[in-house]
Order: C-alpha cells, then structure tokens, then sequence
C-alpha cells in the first residue's frame, strides 16, 4: 500500500478549523479506496509561533519539510503580526525553497454556487491558472535608501528570468493541449517595457512549438474587464505571479466567493514537495465560530488527489462539492446556511459513500 507523507501546517485564524476537515476527508478516501494511505505530520508554524518564538517556522523547518511528499497548509495571517512577515517568513519561503513554480488555481462555477454575474451559467465560468509563482514581482528584490529621510526611496524590481518565464508558460502550453482547450496570456507590455514586453515574447516563441493550441493575449486590465463580462472566453490562463494573485481573487469573486478558491503550488518536477491550501486567508473575526467555510480545502484536497494520480478520487471530491452546493441544505453562513465547519466536513464525506 502506497503511504503519501503530508505535513499539516494549519496555520492561523481558521485554518485549523478548516484543514482539520480537509484531513478527515483525505482519510476517508484513503479508506473507500483501500490501496493508499496518509501519514499526516502536524506543525504549530504560524503567527501564535511567531508571537512565542519571534519566527514564522522552526530554523530547520525547510529541512524538516523536505522529507515529506506534501504539505496541506491552512491559512496564515493574524492581528499583531505584519502581512509581510507572516507572508515572507513561511509561505514564500516554501514556495521559494522548494521551487514551487506552478501556482495552479481553479476558476470554476460549480453548479448550485452563488455568482455576482448576470445572465451567467456555470458552463460560462470554467477556466484555470497557471501564475508563475517562484519570481515575478514577488522576487523581493529591490532597496530601501534614505529611510526616514525626506529623499526616501525604495525600489521594487520584477525578476523576469526566461528560465522562469518559459517554463511556467511551457507548463500552460501542455495543460492546454492535453486538454484541448485555448490558452490565455495575460501580461501589460505597453506599460512594463522590459518586463511584459519579454513575457509575451517567450510566449510567442513557444507557442511555435504548439501550433494545435488556440491562444489569445489581454493586457491585465482589458483581461480584468473580460472576465466579468464574457469569462467563456478563458479557458487555460498564463499569467505573472502578480497578476495571477490579482486576478484569481476576482475569479473567485465571480465562482462561489472565496470560500471556494482552492490552489496548488507545484513542483512538477517532484524533487521537492508541493503545497496545497485554499487561498481564502486566515479570517481572524469568525476564527472558534465554526462558521468558516471547509469547501476551499476540500477542493485543494481533490487538487492533492489529482497531483499523486488519483484523479477519479479529485473527481469524485469535487461531484460532492457540487451536490452540497446543489442541494443547499448543509452550508455555512458565507453560502447562505446555517451549518457548521464540521458538518460540511461530515456532509461531504456522506455524499462520498452515495457517489
């Protein structure tokens, strides 16, 4: 029997809440299935660690993480600590240390969930992201000169290495065409005339080597337009690391709110471990309520399914998903009902015995 080792890090606010139910749908799984199992190793990394120790993770928590196949995070933010911090001393620092390069994201409507938009079905909402996710914008270069000075200034570079930029957009090229559908490039070359003006050359050159593949290219804010009024028109979308954090959020506005935006960072390579989280945050004002919404993590669980092979599973996560949706009678506040956190949990792995 296959044992996949996942670190736990649940993280603050909600995220215990949440990926406590994300666990216990991952176990049943494991057991409907009967040929692979899960030895989840928990960490107490966060912001309360953060408070007690004055670190976001242990020193050799890269180290320790290392060994493990995945890890399933939870949410990570809370009062009293900086966002920079809490972002820069656990979340990138994984993301970074283990090349993470893929940030992978459903954009869907699944049936029965809620949309802002007119006139929309869910067959009209269907699309994913591939954001580029280890450099980009988020590289954290740049200088800080003159502080507290009145000729401060600080500098923010973007880091566009064409290692970097082909292979996340090789990466889309070939989910595209396993999927045959069309691919997306969003970027803003007419402003960032080095930056995006090499991004969409890469994606040109590429693209030679997928003629099959229909593409498109939107500036990101004719592409932010786009997705409210027409989003059918993306399918597989290619994006910078700040642009995709940008737009996802606004795909997850459109698709059910963020109770249901789930994403993976990837590895595809697999010489280091790949995190799955929802991406909704931390949530401190409903955190012990039992009023988050479990569903996120459910959907970054089926992604964890699909990345170890186990797609019918991933499938098989998200048909519950939508029949919870569907039938409106077990959800918590956000999506209109009064259940708890644990009763979604109990309620989805229900509906797995009945699929």
């Amino acid at each position: 029997m296959n044992t996949h080792k996942i670190a736990v890090i649940a993280g603050d606010g909600i995220g215990p809440e949440v990926i406590r139910e994300g666990i216990k749908v991952l176990e049943e799984v494991a057991t409907l299935d009967g040929g692979f199992r899960f030895a989840f190793t928990h960490f107490p990394w966060g912001c309360e660690y953060y408070k007690q120790t004055g670190k976001m993770m242990a020193d050799d928590g890269i180290e320790t993480l290392k060994n493990f196949d995945a890890i399933f995070l939870g949410a990570v933010g809370a009062p009293g600590v900086p966002d920079h911090i809490s972002l820069w001393d656990l979340l990138l620092v994984i993301r970074k240390s283990f090349d993470q390069y893929i940030n992978l994201r459903p954009v869907k409507l699944l049936n029965g969930a809620p949309t802002p938009l007119k006139d929309i079905s869910a067959e009209d909402v269907d699309m994913v992201f591939v954001r580029e996710n280890t450099e980009g914008e988020y590289a954290g270069s740049g200088s800080w000169l003159f502080k507290g000075k009145p000729n401060e200034v600080v500098i923010q570079d973007g880091v566009f290495s064409r290692k970097g930029c082909e292979r996340v957009i090789r990466y889309a090229y070939e989910l595209a065409k396993s999927q045959n559908k069309s691919l997306t490039s969003i970027s803003k070359a007419n402003a960032l005339n080095y930056s995006m003006v090499f991004w969409d050359q890469i994606f040109e050159e590429v693209g030679k080597e997928y003629p099959e593949v229909k593409t498109h290219s939107y500036l990101v804010d004719a592409a932010s337009m786009f997705m409210i009024k027409d989003p059918k028109r993306f399918e597989v979308v290619v994006t910078s690391n700040l642009f995709g954090d940008i737009l996802t959020d606004l795909g997850a506005a459109i698709a059910g709110g963020m109770g249901l935006a789930a994403g993976a960072n990837l590895n595809p390579k697999r010489e280091f471990p790949s995190m799955f989280e929802p991406i909704h945050g931390s949530a401190p004002d409903i955190a012990g309520c039992g009023k988050a919404n479990p569903l996120a993590t459910v959907w970054s669980a089926s992604q964890m399914l699909d990345f170890f092979g186990y797609t019918a599973w991933g499938k098989r996560l998200i048909k519950c998903i939508e029949m919870v949706l569907t039938e409106k009678k077990v959800l918590t506040p956000d999506l209109g009902g009064t259940a708890t956190t644990e009763e979604v949990g109990n309620e989805i792995i229900r509906k797995l015995h009945t699929i």
